[in-house]
């Protein structure tokens, strides 16, 4: 099976809208973790189209990125909402279109060892509906949550977005450059559009191009880290087509919605109701996290959520012959022991023809 990309062609184009919104929404996160093999058989395709289990992995083996292999990253939560971290192969079940499949590869951060590299894109809305609080306030909790990665292989790209989507600085891992791109951050006080799908979607795209899926044989994490407070306006790719090319490149969305929307909409419940982001699936279907800032320091915040990414899960396996190839989607579905809470980055794949 080959995760084929969905191209971009202008048929999945959506009309452009020309008024401006009057509220605001957002998106964040980061990225994980190391891999390494886990004790469950590696099964080697064979001339039937059948598998035969091979000789068990051993911890320090480097995971061999099998064309035909589906990885799928997934963070586990206790009741309180806290990662938990000491979960073995044998706790997990994947299903496959309902069918249980034999997990191939368990992967999980060592704190001891290599550790997983990471590719970020940051996205951040500068239409004028951003405060100039919020945007000093956002330039420390980004340089907060790079410095929390520092210790990982990491790479960063900053784009910005509001009528316009520009790219500031490419992938790097000089914290200093990253620094600059913040510094030079400009708010776009007469814009009249939000374009935050487009803007996902050129960060997919910049992941794709620039952020190879391994590197130095280990499967590297790839993730948009979007920041909003307006509602998408005016974008051109759809937000079902945006989640299908995330899902293709085994990208994770993550949005963070600043108070200035957040104290518009906040209801008596104390939880802020869904942005236009929430209800479009974007995080949940991709693997990432929606979060609402507060008015307060925005770096704890950016700090708990590199810390959450870089608890995550990697599981992979080997789809039947008869599925790699047949043009169709399969559903992956992966469960936890009761009690715990269980978030997945992709819902399935699509087999190539």
């Amino acid at each position: 099976m080959r995760c084929t990309a969905i191209p971009y062609a202008s048929s999945t184009r959506l009309p452009r809208v020309t008024r401006k919104a009057a509220f605001c929404s957002s998106l964040f996160i980061a990225a994980l973790l190391c891999f390494t093999p886990c004790k469950a058989q590696q099964q080697a395709s064979e001339p039937n189209g059948q598998h035969q289990s091979a000789e068990p992995a051993q911890v320090d083996d480097v995971l061999r990125i099998d064309t035909d292999l589906v990885p799928v990253d997934v963070t586990v939560t206790d009741a309180e909402g806290q990662p938990v971290r000491n979960l073995r192969a044998e706790d997990f079940r994947l299903y496959e279109d309902g069918a249980e499949r034999q997990v191939s590869f368990f992967n999980v951060e060592r704190r001891g060892g290599d550790l997983r590299p990471i590719a970020v894109v940051f996205a951040l809305d500068v239409s004028g509906s951003m405060s100039i609080g919020e945007m000093t306030r956002l330039r420390t909790a980004m340089q907060s949550f790079s410095q929390t990665l520092a210790g990982h292989p990491a790479s960063f790209a900053v784009m910005t977005f509001g009528m316009k989507v520009k790219t500031l600085q490419s992938f790097t891992s000089d914290l200093q450059k990253l620094e600059r791109a913040f510094d030079r951050l400009e708010r776009e006080p007469e814009g009249l559009s939000t374009h935050t799908y487009d803007a996902v979607d050129d960060a997919i795209r910049m992941l794709t191009r620039s952020a190879p899926r391994t590197l130095g044989h280990r499967l590297m994490k790839r993730a948009v880290v979007v920041v909003t407070d307006g509602f998408p306006v005016g974008d051109v790719v759809a937000p079902q087509t945006v989640i299908e090319r995330a899902n293709a490149a085994g990208v994770s969305v993550y949005t963070v919605t600043l108070p200035s929307y957040s104290r518009m909409i906040a209801s008596t419940a104390r939880t802020p109701l869904p942005t236009p982001l929430d209800v479009s699936g974007l995080t949940e279907r991709t693997g990432g996290t929606s979060v609402y800032a507060t008015e307060q320091d925005f770096g704890p915040l950016f700090r708990a959520l590199a810390e959450e990414v870089t608890s995550a899960y990697v599981l992979a396996f080997y789809p039947p012959e008869s599925n790699r190839h047949d043009g169709r989607f399969h559903s992956i579905r992966i469960t936890v022991p009761p009690g715990l809470t269980i978030k997945q980055s992709r819902p399935g794949y699509q087999g190539s023809r």
